[in-house]
């Protein structure tokens, strides 16, 4: 407990007095947000604003990360240090595309195949990296089986097949976290909760490890307090951030803090066997993705719009709604998930224990 509470506590100093620093340097090189022209008319407004702020929470999750190690005497794991890996590559390719933009002066920045590369890269470092490094019991940072709360024994990718489903889930993920950046401090607010749930989650496996009590409801989870450890430096990172990029923003996180914090969701998801409750943790940002694919299908297959604008904090907005609402109301919907997200992993842990019937 003393090790999260210490990578906690680092990042959020980092994040909340590293952001204002960045503010002024960022404006001072005119770095920048450019704004999409269909857009929300009231977002032109924003127009200029510093972006790249991604780079204090990648900042905080290191020194967090790493301070921690060096403060309780244990080194960083095989889990750790992979995911934080997968963190790292997706947050270089989200700053490469957002020096684009500001290089082009315009809200378009690697293009699609330059960034699907990237994503491509990661995603397959990650999975070739996750089911090698066995620990003493034989435990791979992940395994090659579908999981929910637990592995499913019956539904095994394979190695191949587990590389392919590693490269749709950190698309996917860092794709989701992307297109709910769109707001102030919607993101950023939204990741700080679901990884909050993750803090807990890996506590508790680390508390039920079956290498430490090999016990009915017990996981077969490697490494689980280092990867709380990353857990909670990444949520104090976002929360310091907050501070910044609450509404009205002084600055964004840019692809650079959406890209980053969607891998790590994935990578946190994967090597916590925990890949399909994070689709009800991070409900908010299914249902932002979900939108957009929905409105692409819709009008190609009609010519029609289902929504007033995609993502769907844009068909809010559009409607009349203030965008602190909007945000605040997200907030709320992402709080539920994470919350029931919870519920369902405690109760799976109490039917296992045998505390329920």
């Amino acid at each position: 407990m003393r090790a999260i509470l210490i990578a906690a506590a680092v990042a959020l100093a980092v994040s909340i007095l590293l952001t204002p620093y960045l503010i002024r340097l960022f404006s001072k090189q005119g770095f920048g947000q450019e704004i999409r022209e269909e857009g929300p008319q009231s977002h032109q407004s924003k127009r200029g604003t510093p972006t790249m702020g991604g780079v204090a929470i990648l900042v905080a999750i290191w020194a967090g990360y790493f301070v921690t190690h060096l403060t309780v005497g244990d080194g960083p794991t095989a889990s750790g240090l992979i995911v934080l890996l997968l963190t790292s590559v997706l947050g270089l390719v989200g700053f490469l595309d957002d020096f684009l933009k500001i290089r082009k002066q315009r809200n378009l920045g690697l293009n699609k195949t330059a960034k699907l590369v990237g994503q491509f890269v990661a995603a397959i470092s990650f999975a070739v990296l996750a089911v090698n490094f066995p620990n003493s019991d034989g435990l791979t940072p992940a395994s090659t089986h579908l999981s929910f709360l637990r592995d499913f024994a019956a539904i095994s990718f394979g190695v191949v097949g587990f590389i392919v489903f590693c490269n749709l889930a950190v698309m996917a993920w860092s794709n989701a976290v992307n297109l709910t950046d769109g707001l102030d401090g919607l993101a950023g607010g939204t990741a700080a909760m679901v990884l909050a749930s993750y803090v807990l989650i890996t506590f508790w496996q680390f508390r039920y490890d079956c290498g430490l009590r090999d016990t009915a409801g017990c996981y077969a989870v490697r490494d689980p307090l280092d990867l709380s450890i990353l857990a909670a430096a990444a949520m104090a990172g976002c929360i310091g951030f907050l501070w910044w990029n609450a509404a009205p923003a002084k600055i964004f996180m840019g692809d650079t803090g959406s890209l980053a914090l969607g891998g790590l969701l994935a990578g946190l998801s994967i090597t916590t066997k925990t890949e399909l409750l994070m689709v009800i943790i991070g409900g908010v940002f299914v249902v932002e993705a979900a939108s957009v694919s929905l409105q692409v299908l819709v009008f190609r297959t009609t010519k029609k719009r289902i929504f007033r604008m995609a993502p769907f904090h844009h068909h809010f907005e559009l409607g009349g709604w203030a965008e602190t609402t909007v945000i605040i109301r997200f907030w709320l919907m992402a709080g539920v998930t994470c919350l029931f997200g919870l519920g369902v992993f405690y109760s799976d842990w109490a039917v296992e224990f045998g505390l329920t019937p």
